[in-house]
């Protein structure tokens, strides 16, 4: 399953630890993703999304609709 938030699309980046002596070796910056489950008005049903904080934020603003259809023709989403 892959981190990836499906109403923003944030995904996983990679960058470098920085030690003291200045040496760079790779790591990962994760998304902060939550499994949420969100009630669909208009279709009568449960749906489940693995999105982001801000994603969270982005549904709280726009609603549950909206976001699913900007994310959809982002090719974010379901």
């Amino acid at each position: 399953m892959s981190r990836v938030c499906e109403i923003t699309g944030k995904k996983v980046i990679v960058g470098n630890n920085v030690s003291h002596s200045n040496r760079k070796t790779k790591r990962k910056f994760l998304p902060n993703l939550f499994k949420k489950k969100f009630y669909l008005a208009s279709e009568d049903k449960w749906v489940t999304l693995k999105v982001s904080a801000n994603g969270l934020r982005t549904i709280d603003k726009k609603g549950l609709e909206v976001a699913m259809a900007d994310a959809k023709a982002q090719g974010h989403g379901k």
